[in-house]
């Protein structure tokens, strides 16, 4: 499965369900598998809620320019954790940087981006 992961270009997967076998995680997680319990995903889409904002993980080119531009280094931007829900649900992992795009009454349209821990 692994070769088929490398093969078209993924790097590893999201496997969702309930009862996995402790060997299962195991070999999911050697072939670059996340598992996620049923239990931790919310019963309806968060993002179709009009009070959540567009997160998007930034590429490694959009990342580097980001943090080019700003002189910074990705641990000075404000943090934002692993187990928040938007940032659970598309994937981000410790070290990723978030593009938040929030629609606000004032500016029109703001970005913010948020460092994942």
């Amino acid at each position: 499965m692994k070769e088929k992961i490398n093969k078209e270009g993924y790097d590893g997967g999201i496997l969702v369900g309930s009862g996995f076998s402790y060997s299962a995680k195991k070999e999911a997680k050697a072939k670059g598998i996340e598992i996620i319990q049923n239990s931790k995903i919310p019963s309806f889409n968060i993002f179709e809620h009009e009070l959540v904002p567009k997160h998007e993980i930034l590429s490694k080119e959009e990342r580097e320019e980001l943090l080019k531009k700003h002189h910074i280094n990705p641990y000075q931007l404000p943090h934002i954790r692993r187990s928040d829900p938007a940032i659970f649900l598309i994937g981000a992992k410790p070290g990723d940087i978030v593009k938040i795009t929030r629609k606000s009454p004032t500016a029109g349209v703001y970005v913010t981006y948020r460092y994942v821990v």
